[in-house]
């Protein structure tokens, strides 16, 4: 159930990315108002799941899907820029989550 919550989080944390985007420095109410709650929500979620996983994996892979959820959100949303080397880096970061719940032990 650890990895549910934890999964739940990082999304959590990907609406809450998008959510400060479209608040416009909190000048935007609504947006302003889902930033703050999908961000506890993600707080919330994560804290459930160190419950039962290590703080350095259940962060690791957290902070991993908001950070590939919100690259790719930018891209998506707000047209950022693409490249292959922002491809290729983004892949990085996705080896390195799965590497390191494969050596966690969980």
């Amino acid at each position: 159930m650890a990895w549910f919550f934890l999964i739940i989080a990082g999304f959590a944390e990907i609406g809450s990315v998008i959510s400060l985007k479209r608040a416009d420095g909190f000048k935007k109410l609504l947006p302003s108002v889902a930033c703050l709650f999908l961000g506890s929500l993600s707080f919330y979620f994560l804290s459930l799941s160190l419950t039962s996983l290590p703080v350095g994996t259940a962060y690791a892979i957290w902070t991993s899907i908001g950070s590939v959820g919100s690259v790719l959100a930018g891209m998506i949303f707000f047209n950022e820029p693409r490249s292959l080397r922002l491809n290729l880096f983004i892949m990085c970061i996705i080896a390195g989550a799965i590497g390191i719940k494969m050596t966690s032990g969980h």
